[in-house]
C-alpha cells in the first residue's frame, strides 16, 4: 500500500512506534500490534489512522523490537523458525512501556487493543492475561496453540475469514464453543463469508468489488466494538 500515514515514529523506552493523535482527545486510546510484516507496514498505519479518526490516540509499536520483519519473498520452508524469536505471548515488557507512554504523555484513561494475524494472537493472549484493557479486537489470530483460549478478562471481538488457509474454520468453531461453554465477559465471533487471511487490512489494490462491502463491515464493527467498550 502507498501510504504516507498520518502519525509520528517516537522513541518509547526501549521500542520505536507509529503514534496518531486523534483529532478530538477524549483520554481514549488504542494500541494496534502489528502482523508478521512490522510495525512500519502502511497497511497496519492506515488502519491506525482509521482508528484514530474515530476518537482515539493510536500506537503501532515495534513489537519485534528491532529485529527483522518477515520478508514477503522469504522462503516460507524457514518461517518456523524465524517466528520462534518473536512470540506473540512474549509482550509484557513492551505492552508496559506502551501503557505507561499513552497515560503519561497522551492522557489516555481508557484503552483499548486491535491486532492482525500475529497481533490477533497478541490481543487473544492479552485479552487472558491483563485487566488493563477495556476492549479488544482480534483480527484473524491463530487459536490453534492456545489450550485455555475462554478466560477472557475483556470484552473481545474476534474477526475471521471464512477461507483463511493458515485459519481452519474448525479451530474458529473450537474458540466458539470453549467461549459459550466458559468465557463470563462479552465476547462475539465474526466469520466473513468468502474472505481469505489478511482481507481487513488488504491495500486498496487488492479489494475486489465484491469483497469490498466484507472489508468494510469488518472495520465497522471493529470501529463499533470499541466505542462500545471504550
Amino acid at each position: 500500500m502507498e501510504y504516507g500515514g498520518m502519525g509520528q515514529e517516537v522513541q518509547v523506552e526501549h521500542i520505536k512506534a507509529y503514534v496518531t493523535r486523534s483529532p478530538v482527545d477524549a483520554g481514549k486510546a488504542v494500541i494496534v500490534i502489528q502482523d508478521i510484516f512490522g510495525w512500519q507496514l502502511p497497511n497496519t498505519r492506515y488502519m491506525a489512522d482509521m482508528i484514530a479518526g474515530n476518537g482515539y490516540t493510536t500506537i503501532v509499536p515495534d513489537f519485534f523490537v528491532g529485529q527483522e520483519p518477515w520478508d514477503p519473498s522469504g522462503d516460507w520452508s524457514t518461517f518456523p523458525e524465524w517466528l520462534k524469536t518473536r512470540n506473540a505471548r512474549k509482550i509484557h515488557k513492551e505492552i508496559n512501556a506502551v501503557l505507561k507512554y499513552l497515560k503519561q504523555q497522551c492522557h489516555a484513561q481508557k484503552i483499548g487493543v486491535v491486532g492482525f494475524c500475529w497481533g490477533g494472537t497478541a490481543v487473544h493472549h492479552l485479552m487472558m492475561a491483563s485487566s488493563e484493557f477495556k476492549a479488544g479486537v482480534s483480527v484473524y489470530g491463530i487459536v490453534k496453540d492456545s489450550e485455555d483460549v475462554y478466560s477472557l478478562k475483556n470484552p473481545t471481538l474476534f474477526i475471521f475469514a471464512e477461507n483463511d488457509a493458515v485459519i481452519p474454520l474448525e479451530q474458529v468453531s473450537l474458540l466458539t464453543q470453549k467461549l459459550k461453554d466458559h468465557c463470563k465477559v462479552e465476547y462475539q465471533i465474526k466469520t466473513f463469508s468468502g474472505q481469505t487471511h489478511g482481507f481487513v487490512h488488504r491495500k486498496r489494490e487488492d479489494c475486489s468489488p465484491e469483497d469490498k462491502p466484507y472489508i468494510d463491515e469488518a472495520r465497522r464493527n471493529l470501529i463499533e466494538w470499541l466505542n462500545k467498550y471504550i
